[in-house]
């Protein structure tokens, strides 16, 4: 069926994307694979590109775009090579919204521009060891100066995407201890610069999948941040956290449909390729039957991501909805890359093959941004259940 989702901009855009990662990214992805990460002059070329100011106003130096569209386009492009751009979808699609709703003027000023151009990455930091899916549990304090001029912000971050080259990290911080009526107040978000006395990048993470995205675990000594990089109000982050969350769901969804998509595609090549007793793999009706399978999955998360991107984009997108679609993608993305790497044989377990870099990479689908489970929760108070 044809996509009435995107418009003639945003093929467009998909066709400068593919350009672009077949000639910058494909020929060198296996020497960021060794690395553990993109390097850092690549987000240079991603800003020069104009990626990271699509949703950026234009008086800070973006396109001024509303559109999620285009983001989703880049997530394609990128499942469709097996290729990704490092930890730099976390600049977007999760830091960039928090800096457009709760900055204040002169901090818009002052970030924005260096973040469109990619002198300044940004990473998030919420995940505590211990804490998991459990953000009200956090340790990591911030307590005001006594002439109120600066935090004193002391704690642990783990599972943090770009950590490891972040310049600026939004770092959610107890300024005050949970109430017995709501453990979830309390709760500040602190732009912090990486360069900040007390600031640690602990390990890097050696991680199952997602090699070239750059994982950290940070901790914070007494490091001092200026009143003048609070992000919002004070006490009001688990609330800013809620409400940033269907986006960063359905850009999870995204990927996942993306890599089915693209697992389905490197299948079907190999199978005509690869013969078997004589005959290609593609000519036993036992392929046949399991690639039907797997598209006819890939048809149903598409149509199901296309509906979330036209209710994201009409600021429609529920929590539930969001729950919803990064929990049937991300779960059936699993099925159906598994069955495209059986078809791969042995050479399906060789990381020479994109495949296998699929397989790794949507397992962590199912845990982060929420664990199914969680998701399966919501879905289930929804429904008044």
């Amino acid at each position: 069926m044809r996509r009435t989702v995107f418009n003639e901009d945003h093929e467009a855009f998909r066709e400068t994307i593919r350009a672009f990662i077949e000639a910058e990214v494909v020929p060198v992805y296996d020497r960021w694979m060794e690395a553990g990460s993109a390097p850092r002059d690549f987000y240079r070329k991603l800003g020069e590109l104009g990626v990271f100011g699509i949703e950026v106003p234009e008086e800070y130096g973006g396109a001024g775009e509303t559109s999620f569209k285009f983001t989703a386009v880049i997530t394609e492009e990128c499942s469709r090579a097996g290729v990704s751009f490092g930890g730099s979808s976390v600049h977007t699609a999760l830091c960039l919204p928090y800096l457009l709703a709760y900055a204040t003027e002169e901090q818009k000023q002052r970030w924005l521009p260096p973040f469109v151009t990619g002198d300044m990455m940004m990473a998030i930091a919420m995940t505590e060891p211990g804490t998991g899916s459990d953000l009200a549990g956090m340790k990591t304090t911030a307590k005001l100066s006594a002439d109120g001029t600066h935090y004193v912000l002391n704690g642990a971050k783990t599972f943090i995407t770009g950590g490891v080259l972040a310049d600026r990290v939004i770092v959610c911080a107890r300024t005050a201890a949970p109430t017995p009526e709501d453990r979830r107040a309390g709760i500040t978000l602190l732009v912090v610069d990486t360069t900040s006395e007390g600031y640690a990048v602990g390990r890097k993470l050696d991680k199952l999948g997602l090699k070239t995205s750059d994982t950290a675990e940070l901790s914070f000594t007494d490091v001092k941040v200026p009143v003048t990089d609070r992000l919002g109000e004070e006490g009001k982050a688990f609330s800013y956290l809620g409400q940033n969350l269907p986006q960063e769901r359905l850009s999870i969804a995204l990927g996942a449909y993306a890599q089915a998509a693209a697992a389905v595609r490197f299948a079907k090549e190999y199978v005509q390729q690869r013969e078997v007793f004589g005959k290609t793999v593609a000519s036993f009706q036992n392929t046949k039957f399991v690639l039907a399978d797997c598209q006819s999955e890939v048809d149903a998360m598409e149509a199901f991501v296309d509906r979330a991107l036209d209710a994201h984009d009409a600021g429609e997108l529920t929590g539930a909805d969001a729950a919803s679609v990064k929990l049937f993608t991300t779960e059936r993305a699993a099925v159906v890359i598994d069955k495209c790497l059986q078809l791969h044989g042995g050479y399906g377990y060789m990381q020479e093959y994109p495949i296998s870099r699929l397989y790794a990479d949507t397992r962590v689908s199912r845990i982060y941004g929420g664990t199914s489970e969680v998701m399966r929760s919501i879905i289930a108070k929804s429904m008044g259940l």
